[in-house]
């Protein structure tokens, strides 16, 4: 009996040993399907929330100063890139981002810069339907896709012929005095979607062709070199939206840059509220914020001199949103004859005063209404002539 108990406990003994030599099997990395860009049911994969367009600045001497590309807290992503193109979207390069790809061939590009402006495809313009309106039989959607060109296996399909694909590579040089902040990867625009990878890795997806688009690559990039690498398609299931009157271009648009941020204490979204009261006579300000890590804020808002003619102060400790308001006494009003702008400086601390970021916007006072059928702005009747104008 004591041979056989003695027995089963080294057996428990055994299985115990042995499970302990177990280790845990390796987080599995992210990687893309590569269908997002056809697929309805996906938009963004890993994207930065939206928000309003604001940058923060690292003292309030840099807010003031409104220049951006010399903030410490900027790192410009423009300029030449090593660029490859193809006509078909199944002729594109799927490694393009491992650091040993040789890309000695490639072209280069601008960013920003339109390929269809550099000699990569033709503008198109369309006033009604979709730039491969062509494909269709008889151009009837409903009549299915002429057999000579390629498209995806989708209920809505995304052509495959004539999809050209732009891939991009660079290097940048990331300082190190960012190491431990958060670092945001910004492309104000990229049409029709983009891949983005960083150093190897798979940072996010998106398909808004006139929305900024916006990463967290805080644990992809490292101080010093750092490889970058994304590409975009000229259409994707997004481009089935732009059945509008406007020219049909490729490629990256508006700023490109890297944005770096305190990771505990900083605000994420600001959003200004400006009305006129008491016969359009006084200005009201309403801010709203969405905050991380318990910061104090001080608002000021500045004349056109750089004067304060409001303040407010608030402490958002265990709070993740919150507001403030005030009010300008016989505020100078906002007109298209007389474009007049505050400046509205949200001054973010940590619990002890200690400036983390400076976040600069302007200001105009205004109140859009319709009375009586009648368009009005501060009060004012206005006629508009015209239809529209598209980007």
């Amino acid at each position: 009996m004591r041979k056989a108990l003695l027995i089963t406990a080294m057996a428990a003994m055994a299985l115990n040993l042995s499970a302990a030599r177990v280790k845990k099997a390796a987080p599995v990395e992210q990687m893309p399907t590569w269908t997002e860009w056809h697929d309805l049911q996906v938009n963004a994969v890993n994207r930065y929330p939206l928000r309003t367009n604001f940058f923060a600045y690292e003292n309030e001497q840099s807010a003031l100063a409104g220049d951006m590309t010399k903030s410490a807290n900027y790192l410009s992503l423009e300029g030449a890139w090593k660029f490859n193109w193809v006509a078909n979207a199944d002729q594109r390069p799927t490694d393009f981002y491992k650091a040993d790809y040789d890309d000695s061939a490639w072209k280069t590009m601008q960013v920003p810069g339109i390929w269809e402006m550099n000699g990569y495809g033709d503008p198109t313009y369309v006033n009604v339907g979709w730039g491969w309106r062509y494909m269709f039989n008889g151009q009837d959607y409903f009549k299915g896709f002429k057999k000579e060109y390629k498209v995806t296996e989708d209920s809505v399909p995304v052509p495959i012929s004539d999809n050209h694909v732009g891939t991009y590579r660079r290097v940048i040089e990331v300082p190190a005095n960012w190491d431990g902040k958060q670092v945001v990867a910004h492309f104000g625009s990229v049409t029709s979607n983009i891949y983005l990878f960083v150093n190897g890795h798979f940072a996010g997806y998106a398909e808004d062709s006139k929305v900024a688009a916006e990463f967290d690559i805080t644990k992809f990039v490292k101080p010093g070199k750092n490889l970058v690498a994304f590409q975009t398609f000229r259409w994707c299931d997004g481009s089935w939206d732009e059945d509008q009157d406007f020219w049909r271009l490729s490629g990256v648009a508006r700023n490109c840059y890297l944005f770096a941020k305190n990771p505990a204490i900083q605000v994420s979204n600001v959003k200004i509220t400006p009305d006129l009261l008491n016969g359009y006579q006084d200005g009201e300000l309403l801010i709203n914020v969405n905050v991380k890590g318990n910061p104090i804020i001080d608002f000021q808002l500045l004349n056109a001199n750089n004067q304060v003619v409001g303040k407010s102060s608030g402490s958002f400790h265990n709070m993740s949103t919150g507001s403030a308001r005030f009010t300008v006494r016989n505020v100078k009003k906002w007109t298209a004859e007389t474009p007049y702008l505050y400046t509205l400086l949200a001054i973010v601390k940590d619990r002890k005063g200690n400036v983390v970021e400076v976040i600069p916007q302007k200001v105009g006072f205004r109140k859009v209404e319709i009375k009586n059928s009648q368009l009005l702005v501060n009060g004012q009747p206005v006629l508009i002539k015209g239809a529209d104008r598209h980007e």
